[in-house]
C-alpha cells in the first residue's frame, strides 16, 4: 500500500510540475488554456445527446467540468494531496486503486495538453490546427491508455454506487472535511458517487464515451483528419 500511495503523490507532483512550467511561460500557458477550452467545446458537441438526456445529463456534465475541464483544479489537488497518506492506510485497496488510475488519468491528461500546447500550431486554434497539433504530438499509445484509464475509473465509480455505505461514509464526512479544509476534496467525491448513482448503470455511457473518443483518436492520426469530419456516432 506504501508503492501505492508513492504512485498517487507522483502524479500529482507530474501535475503540480507541468502547472510550474506554465506558470513560468506566459506562451506556454496561453496555449494550454486555448487548447482545454477546445476540448472542452468539441465534447460539448460531440455529447450534446447525453447533456440534454435526462438519465446522462449528470454524469456527463460531471466528466465535462471535474474530470476534463478547463477548471483550475489546483486546491483540490492540493487537499487531495494532503490525505493521501491516510486514504491509502484506511481504504480497502480496490478504492485505492480507482483513486491510482484518477490519478494516472489526470497526469497523463496534464501531459498530453502541454505536449500539444508546446507543437507548432497556427494562431487560431480551429479544428484544422488543433488536429496538426495532435497528429504533431503521435503518442497513440498514450491516446489509448488515457481512454482505457477513463473506462477504468468510470467504471469502479459505478460498482461503488452499489454500496450504500460508502455514501454513508461520505456523509459523515461532510463536516470534518470542511473542518480540515478539505471542502473542494469532499464536494468532488460526493458529486462523482451521485451522478454515477442516479444513472442506475453507466454501461451505456461508458461505452459510448470510449467508442466516440477512440473513433475521434483514430481518425485524427489520418493525415487531413479533423475533429469536424470525424464520425461520432
Amino acid at each position: 500500500m506504501k508503492q501505492a500511495a508513492e504512485d498517487i503523490l507522483d502524479c500529482l507532483r507530474v501535475v503540480a510540475d507541468h502547472r510550474a512550467r506554465r506558470h513560468a511561460d506566459g506562451v506556454l500557458a496561453a496555449r494550454v488554456v486555448a487548447i482545454k477550452a477546445y476540448q472542452h467545446a468539441r465534447f460539448q458537441s460531440t455529447y450534446a445527446d447525453l447533456l440534454s438526456h435526462p438519465r446522462y445529463a449528470r454524469a456527463t456534465q460531471f466528466f465535462l467540468e471535474d474530470l476534463y475541464g478547463p477548471k483550475d483544479f489546483t486546491q483540490r489537488d492540493a487537499q487531495f494531496a494532503r490525505v493521501v497518506p491516510a486514504l491509502v492506510r484506511l481504504f480497502p485497496s480496490d478504492i485505492v486503486a480507482t483513486v491510482r488510475s484518477l490519478g494516472q488519468l489526470h497526469a497523463l491528461s496534464e501531459e498530453l495538453d502541454s505536449a500539444m500546447a508546446e507543437a507548432p500550431w497556427i494562431q487560431s486554434l480551429d479544428h484544422a490546427g488543433y488536429a496538426d497539433a495532435w497528429r504533431t504530438v503521435g503518442r497513440a499509445a498514450d491516446r489509448t491508455r488515457q481512454i482505457a484509464l477513463m473506462r477504468e475509473v468510470g467504471s469502479a465509480l459505478d460498482l461503488y454506487t452499489r454500496n450504500p455505505l460508502l455514501r454513508s461514509s461520505l456523509t459523515i464526512m461532510r463536516g470534518p472535511a470542511k473542518a480540515a479544509g478539505l471542502g473542494a476534496l469532499q464536494s468532488f467525491l460526493e458529486q462523482g458517487f451521485d451522478t454515477f448513482r442516479e444513472m442506475r448503470g453507466a454501461g451505456f455511457f461508458l461505452d459510448t464515451i470510449v467508442r466516440r473518443e477512440s473513433a475521434l483518436a483514430a481518425h485524427l492520426f489520418e493525415p487531413g483528419g479533423t475533429v469536424a469530419s470525424a464520425t461520432t456516432a
